[in-house]
């Protein structure tokens, strides 16, 4: 692996950042453990952005929002990257290149950097390569972080456990129905976006922003946050405005109540929790009394001739 500049990278050359980010992504041990010894050295010039998460079902205009909301904070004098997050399939809004051809106005952007997620099977998955590449692009300079979650379902809590704003597009449908979104996906959001709130739509979007407001009111938050509901149309770029001022306001709020620190030091305790047991099972599986005793454990199991418990207690031991 090529030596990667970190002070070119801290400047903000892109090149040293797509360098940096590849080899956080590399499934070799020699290039996990360097990736580790560069972000070590870069974790004092990081945390200085924030990372808001994206996600809705398919159909909602998620790229057009998150290009058009880019475009928007590059006029306000920022910093902006995107990172697409999808668990489930590392093939869908995979390439580089689909992309970019998705968002391509805002890829010909000198501060944007658009990166799709890499493909799953290292240690901690697709969240544990993109949680690093938050921390790479915060060290290159980017001070406003959009994760995007290609996949629903898992991703979504993948991404609202690694982001400081979580906000929710929907469509303007003022059914009862949520949509697709489940129940525990609304709790977790700060924010609901209607988009496409623009032609004949305009008054089913504010119907649809009543409906929700209601729905919000009914869910529990823990936090100094009453979670929001606005509308916007990113194709008519109308409404963008508003939704940064909500997410600037939040912003403040949780600095000023260090609700904002709070939060992030618990996501990096929990994501260290995780990944010992991750660690601890990888360590197990590459144990060869494990490997061998492990097939006959299941058969007693499977037969009744032990319990699950006391058979987990004899491979844990033989550690």
């Amino acid at each position: 692996m090529a030596v990667i500049d970190l002070n070119a990278l801290a400047e903000g050359n892109r090149r040293a950042l797509a360098k940096a980010i590849t080899l956080v992504e590399s499934k070799l041990d020699s290039h996990r453990e360097q990736a580790q010894h560069m972000l070590e050295q870069l974790l004092p010039k990081t945390g200085n952005s924030i990372r808001i998460g994206i996600t809705g079902i398919p159909g909602v205009g998620k790229s057009t929002f998150i290009e058009t909301f880019g475009l928007y904070l590059i006029a306000q004098g920022k910093k902006v990257a995107v990172l697409a997050v999808d668990p489930s399939s590392p093939l869908e809004g995979g390439s580089i290149l689909g992309d970019k051809t998705r968002m391509e106005m805002l890829s010909r952007e000198s501060n944007a950097f658009i990166r799709p997620s890499p493909s799953e099977g290292a240690l901690g998955g697709v969240a544990q390569k993109t949680r690093e590449t938050m921390l790479l692009c915060e060290a290159a300079g980017y001070d406003v972080i959009l994760v995007e979650t290609v996949g629903v379902g898992q991703s979504e809590y993948e991404v609202a456990g690694m982001v400081d704003f979580f906000m929710v597009l929907m469509l303007p449908n003022a059914g009862d129905e949520l949509q697709g979104i489940k129940k525990g996906i609304m709790e977790l959001a700060d924010a609901l976006v209607i988009n496409k709130a623009d032609g004949d739509s305009i008054n089913l979007a504010q119907q649809t922003c009543r409906h929700y407001k209601n729905a919000m009111n009914l869910l529990r938050h823990n936090s100094f946050w009453t979670p929001q509901v606005l509308s916007c149309s990113a194709q008519l770029k109308q409404g963008i405005d508003a939704v940064w001022g909500m997410i600037s306001n939040f912003h403040i709020d949780a600095t000023n109540n260090g609700a904002f620190a709070n939060k992030r030091t618990q996501q990096n305790k929990e994501w260290m929790q995780k990944l010992i047991t991750e660690l601890l099972a990888r360590k197990l599986n590459q144990n060869p009394q494990v490997r061998e005793l492990k097939p006959l454990l299941e058969q007693k199991v499977i037969k009744g001739e032990t319990t699950p418990l006391l058979a987990a207690q004899r491979l844990i031991e033989l550690l």
